[in-house]
């Protein structure tokens, strides 16, 4: 059960992280250049949601047994 309580924080932070990323390519239209826009998401704590959600996700997958 633990594996699938970890499992579901790991997706949960990625979908929060995509959804942000996503959210912040409407600056895009408001003139911000590709190169300023990955600045700025590099920048930003809940942008690295996703990243950390999919390690968490294949560290459970990777991890979790497989005689189920």
């Amino acid at each position: 059960m633990g594996y699938v309580f970890l499992f579901l924080i790991g997706f949960g932070m990625a979908v929060a992280g995509g959804v942000t990323i996503i959210a912040y390519m409407n600056l895009l239209p408001a003139g911000l250049t590709w190169a300023d826009y990955f600045i700025f998401v590099g920048g930003r704590i809940e942008c690295y949601f996703l990243l950390i959600g999919f390690l968490i996700m294949a560290f459970v997958i990777y991890r979790m047994p497989n005689n189920l």
